[in-house]
């Protein structure tokens, strides 16, 4: 008798909850032991307590719009779909709102504190920082965890809870377009007028845009980054469930669940590694936290598949899936890092052209970007062709190789997010170290205080850059999986008709075409939306610099929270048109021209958007601008709602045209 047989809850929730309870609590640990650190003079805390509430203001109103949209589609999905999808809507939305609160709330509190611990020197600013970090990487991925488990022991067929992929996803790309913009549109006010016009630091107090600009850090890398990690989880998770369902036997639904169970617990050993000893180079404690954390992941996996799926050829490949899984995420790490980090010569080369003008800046920076998405792009398709070689080729006799194939690819994506607690963590840590670096500035503390943080800043814009590049990467192979349970899917409800997915039929080509430009459609949207609301940023700075010559003078305080509005207003009028894009592409297309076309979109949209995103992701790392904060995130969340969309509502895809 299996171990698992004689629990009275499965172990594939038993587990997951327990590694839940473990991580939350050991993030409220160290959210406690931040809290007690020393938050500085009266004047630092003023600062913070200004961008906490412009912040929470944000969000406050960003949700005003967010929630009323949600409940609708939560009672639409019910309604039409079934109960269950709803129900799942509503959990994955609700916690993706919340990863994004927790996510801002910790940044504000640690940042502060990080700021007053630079003149203790860079050891106790950078614990400070990581913990602060650790406390959102390690309660984001056990909430993603903790609810897909609930949900697959309430409603054992993940089909009927494909609505949580759709919450997840809708509520992060609203978040990551919302902060985006905001914070890019902050920068570009306090940089352009202030640096350049004023020829003042970025983070002078006499900068308008200067507290708006450290909002756009927790509204855009905190919150945004903490919704797009969560909902990566929940929608490659999803995946992975999917095709264990139309293979069929119950261990393999375990397996999934088991993995991120395993990266949850290792995570929270990882994160333990990192203490208040002084050191001389950021980089190396977060290398040797991700190292340790990886290896007892692979070693937990190993164990959960002894215990679930025994000592089988498919056992031993789909644990050597999972091993892929965790490998790739240093191989992109080092890509990523190679074409974003100024100590190699892809950035130097950035900087270098600099010296012959604009123009050459913004075409070495393209150039370098677009370069940069070759090896990320082989690392990707090594990964598959490794993981469904091995998978399909064990898989047991009169089963089908390919579902095996596609459900070891699943797994390598799987085993890549079960690492999310110490990537999100190592992640950030960077915006807590930003606004850190702001307070030191604006409070005058001295130039070897705002070294430290600088350099903390540098390592943290690094691996900001490396978790856009880790969610990226999960869309790539989480797609796959989506696709092909789409496609079952479609088969089930339309069990009266062939449905062709080939090449030679014109709807595939046509939803080919029309899922290769959404992302091109929706970039140019999020970076216009950018354009228009850093005009009106720049208006403002302007117009206070011009009604009152007492702020750059140093005798009278600029109005900081108009800055903040006026970013707020800007941002939230531009949330609406790329998320209705998202939503509406594959439903409009089903049902005017069937499954196939759908099929011929979501697949178009990966093929373009990956490439796409990392290249934005890359180049705008590179040149600091809203490629990176904006654009290249968003995408990996569309093509993760695409395909969440068109699970859930293909029973609607009866096709009106036929071709």
């Amino acid at each position: 008798m299996a171990i698992q047989d004689t629990l009275p809850i499965p172990l594939e929730v038993l587990l997951p909850v327990i590694a839940a309870i473990v991580s939350f609590s050991v993030a409220a640990i160290y959210t406690g032991w931040v809290a007690k650190q020393k938050p500085g003079t009266k004047e630092m805390l003023e600062i913070s307590e200004a961008v906490r509430q412009g912040a929470a203001a944000f969000l406050k109103r960003e949700m005003k719009i967010i929630v009323p949209i949600a409940i609708g589609l939560s009672v639409i999905i019910g309604f039409f779909i079934g109960e269950s999808n709803g129900i799942a809507f509503a959990v994955g939305a609700t916690l993706s709102a919340v990863a994004g609160f927790i996510s801002l709330k910790v940044t504000v509190k640690a940042a502060v504190r990080a700021a007053n611990a630079t003149s203790s020197g860079l050891g106790k600013t950078f614990a400070i920082a990581f913990r602060g970090g650790a406390t959102v990487g390690l309660a984001v991925p056990a909430m993603a965890l903790v609810a897909t488990a609930i949900l697959y022991m309430i409603y054992p067929n993940p089909i009927t809870i494909a609505g949580v992929g759709i919450g997840a996803s809708l509520i992060a790309l609203f978040i990551r377009i919302g902060g985006g913009i905001f914070t890019k549109a902050a920068d570009m006010g306090a940089d352009l007028v202030g640096k350049v016009e004023a020829n003042i630091p970025e983070d002078d107090p006499r900068n308008p845009a200067t507290i708006a600009d450290n909002v756009g850090d927790n509204v855009g890398d905190a919150a945004g980054m903490g919704s797009d990690v969560y909902e990566s989880y929940i929608v490659t998770i999803l995946a992975s469930l999917l095709i264990a369902a139309l293979i069929g036997s119950p261990e393999n639904f375990a397996y999934p669940i088991l993995i991120g169970a395993s990266g949850l617990i290792a995570s929270i050993i990882g994160t333990a590694t990192i203490g208040t000893r002084k050191i001389t180079d950021v980089m190396k404690p977060l290398n040797v936290s991700f190292y340790v954390t990886a290896a007892i992941a692979i070693a937990l996996n190993f164990a959960f598949t002894y215990i679930i799926l025994g000592t089988t050829p498919i056992a031993y490949a789909l644990f050597g899936a999972s091993v892929i899984g965790v490998i790739l995420v240093p191989v992109i790490q080092k890509i990523t890092d190679y074409y974003t980090n100024y100590k190699f010569k892809p950035v130097r080369e950035i900087s270098e052209s600099a010296k012959w003008g604009y123009a050459s800046l913004t075409l070495m920076g393209i150039i370098k970007g677009l370069q940069s998405t070759g090896p990320f792009i082989i690392a990707l398709v090594a990964a598959i062709i490794i993981s469904f070689a091995m998978c399909s080729a064990a898989a047991p006799e009169g089963s089908d190789p390919l579902l095996y194939g596609i459900f070891g690819t699943s797994l390598t994506a799987m085993a890549m997010l079960s690492l999310a607690g110490i990537v999100l963590a190592i992640d950030a840590f960077g915006p807590i170290a930003d606004n850190a670096g702001g307070i030191v500035e604006m409070t005058g503390m001295g130039e070897d205080n705002r070294k430290i943080t600088d350099e903390i800043d540098a390592v943290g814009n690094t691996t900001k850059a490396v978790t856009k590049g880790f969610a990226i990467a999960s869309a790539a192979l989480a797609a796959l999986a989506m696709i092909q349970a789409f496609q079952f899917e479609a088969t089930h409800y339309f069990s009266e008709m062939v449905i062709d997915y080939g090449l030679s039929n014109p709807a595939v080509i046509i939803g080919l075409l029309v899922g290769g430009l959404i992302p091109f459609i929706i970039t140019g949207q999020l970076i216009s939306g950018v354009e228009r609301a850093a005009k009106r940023m720049v208006d403002e700075v302007r117009k206070q610099f011009k009604n009152d010559s007492g702020i750059l003078a140093g005798t009278s305080k600029p109005d900081y929270a108009k800055c903040v509005d006026v970013a707020t207003v800007a941002s939230l009028g531009e949330l609406w048109k790329s998320a209705s894009i998202a939503v509406a592409a594959p439903i409009v297309v089903g049902i005017l021209l069937g499954p196939s076309a759908v099929a011929g979109l979501l697949m178009g949209a990966v093929v373009t958007g990956i490439c796409l995103a990392y290249h934005l992701a890359n180049t705008g790392g590179a040149w600091d601008d809203p490629y990176k904060d904006t654009a290249g995130p968003a995408l990996n969340t569309v093509i993760k709602l695409l395909n969440t969309i068109a699970i859930v509502f293909v029973p609607v895809f009866f096709a009106v045209i036929i071709l």
